[in-house]
């Protein structure tokens, strides 16, 4: 094997130059094959200059991943907000952010051929079970019992990974990390973790004069998909809507008044108890709610804490919010 520094490569070399030359020795030569000897050679630095960048050989492919993975391990430790789910989803997608493509998306893609297979599933393994971690000691602290954090915390770990896989063969100089995250994201969400406590599901229980208008607007129009159904004698029936995650806010009346005037114009007061829906877009879920028969008492208009209300009559008589959260702006 050549041992000649290659022309043209700057004395003073950096890391992304020590990347590219061992990545080109790896897949010339195979990983076991090549020595940190090799890599620094290729490069045209020293063997001391080799270990200012890297740890070990390994290290050339995981370095980039593994200094936004301490971040992720410190925003989790430090984060005290009540939505121990949304503070990990956020964190996890800061991971792609400016995300480029480097060594380690070279390294799955051409794993057989760089002899790392092995070698990278093992590595792989690791990084998973940080994210897992950090994600599942967050959810701990947020409430959530030990099995479900566990739980939770390796859909996360997988999350991450898997993206990170699918953006590199996907190519990863064409599109960007952050657009694989979130689809991974999503996935892991559907694990989330509810903290421990002695109620474990919360119901609203509607009487619906028609039913078969309630059940088709909740159902299609919202888009609550129907979980169960029964039928009873004299014509009985039932349909249970999944609303996704469920909570119980309870607010004063200084709250409610408060809530009043930034939501509404002032003719569209609370009622005692008023639904809330979360949706991805108000202004969309709006005017599908209009189109299938709600009536619009509260255009769409931004609150102080950074979401999209809109307050409407739905079917059964029920006081709906449609809300669009819409995140920290940093």
């Amino acid at each position: 094997m050549s041992t000649e520094s290659r022309a043209g490569r700057p004395k003073a070399s950096s890391r992304e130059n020590i990347a590219e030359a061992a990545c080109e020795l790896f897949l010339e030569q195979g990983y076991e094959q090549t020595s940190i000897v090799d890599i620094a050679n290729r490069a045209g630095v020293s063997r001391s200059s080799f270990f200012n960048y890297f740890a070990s050989k390994s290290d050339v492919l995981w370095a980039g991943l593994d200094e936004r993975l301490a971040v992720f391990e410190d925003q989790l430790a430090a984060d005290e907000r009540s939505d121990a789910a949304a503070s990990v989803r956020r964190a996890a997608e800061a991971i792609a952010i400016d995300f480029a493509p480097d060594s380690l998306a070279l390294g799955i893609v051409n794993a057989a051929a760089m002899g790392i297979e092995t070698e990278y599933e093992r590595d792989a393994a690791l990084r998973r079970s940080r994210v897992a971690r950090a994600a599942a000691a967050r959810f701990a602290r947020g409430g959530a019992d030990r099995v479900r954090a566990e739980v939770a915390g390796a859909a996360w770990g997988g999350a991450v990974l898997a993206a990170i896989e699918a953006w590199a063969h996907d190519g990863a100089g064409r599109t960007s990390l952050s657009r694989f995250l979130a689809r991974a994201a999503d996935a892991a969400e559907a694990v989330r973790p509810q903290p421990s406590g002695e109620v474990r599901q919360l119901r609203v229980v509607a009487r619906a004069e028609d039913f078969e208008a309630a059940l088709a607007f909740y159902r299609d129009v919202v888009g609550m998909p129907q979980a169960e159904a029964y039928e009873a004698e004299g014509g009985a029936r039932v349909a249970i809507l999944d609303a996704g995650r469920a909570t119980l806010e309870l607010s004063n009346p200084a709250q409610v008044d408060f809530i009043d005037r930034v939501e509404t114009d002032g003719d569209a007061p609370s009622e005692a108890i008023r639904l809330a829906f979360e949706v991805d877009d108000t202004a969309a879920a709006v005017a599908r709610a209009t189109d299938g028969g709600a009536v619009l008492q509260a255009s769409a208009r931004q609150t102080p804490w950074r979401s999209v209300n809109a307050r409407l009559r739905g079917p059964a008589g029920l006081q709906l919010t449609l809300f669009q959260e819409l995140g920290d702006t940093d």
